[in-house]
């Protein structure tokens, strides 16, 4: 469609998440899997990554293989437990990053739990916290 960039659904969704406030992206080192739908919705693929940053709002991954990403997937990550969270993608790096948005916020029990799985040294001694 031409005159597409201009259209006003554009202008209004980006006004909408630069007034969003920006949570704190921690670093952490955790396995995780992109699900997303190949050829419509016949084909569910899903590919492996590590999630190298993560706030309430926002995951950072690294991506192991090559492959086309798509525009809206599925995250899980298997080691806390936590699957399906939906995300639309933000940004492609130059070094085998992306960005990702949550569809909805995590909530602090989730985040807990990613960190006490998590391989990066800064969150060795994080223990579970079984009563919440």
């Amino acid at each position: 469609m031409p005159g597409s960039e201009t259209h006003y659904l554009h202008r209004e969704e980006s006004f909408m998440y630069d007034r969003e406030t920006q949570f704190v992206v921690e670093e952490t080192l955790n396995h995780a899997r992109i699900e997303y739908t190949e050829k419509g919705i016949m084909h569910m693929a899903s590919r492996r990554c590590m999630l190298l940053g993560i706030s309430f709002s926002t995951a950072i991954l690294g991506i192991v293989t090559e492959f086309t990403i798509p525009e809206q997937f599925c995250l899980d990550i298997p080691e806390a437990r936590i699957d399906r969270i939906g995300c639309v993608l933000k940004r492609i790096n130059a070094n085998d990053t992306i960005e990702a948005r949550f569809l909805r916020l995590l909530s602090q029990r989730d985040m807990d739990r990613i960190f006490v799985y998590s391989h990066h040294r800064a969150h060795r001694d994080r223990l579970l916290d079984l009563r919440a």
